[in-house]
């Protein structure tokens, strides 16, 4: 194995690990926004109890969806930690 080849796998290697480290803070947004979601549906039934089971099930879909975005990160983020290195290393040779 040439020089050439080591450092090849270096540069993969760190940009996995990089771009897993990026995917993962994906997590911060959907916890921000689901935060916020919830906190306007409290204030939303303080002010209108009577509306309660409509903000509510608004509210779990929304959160659901907004959820989607942190799972999609995670995944990534663990393609790139356990599957993406070996696939470099088989490609560099």
């Amino acid at each position: 194995m040439n020089d050439f080849q080591v450092l090849a796998k270096g540069i993969a290697l760190a940009g996995c690990a990089i771009g897993a480290g990026l995917a993962l803070i994906a997590g911060i947004g959907p916890g921000i926004g689901e935060g916020n979601a919830v906190a306007r549906a409290c204030e939303a039934i303080g002010r209108q109890p009577e509306c309660k089971g409509d903000v509510t099930s608004t509210l779990i879909l929304g959160v659901a969806l907004s959820e989607t975005t942190g799972i999609y990160g995670f995944v990534t983020g663990l393609l790139l930690i356990f599957f993406a290195p070996g696939q470099f290393m088989k490609f560099l040779g």
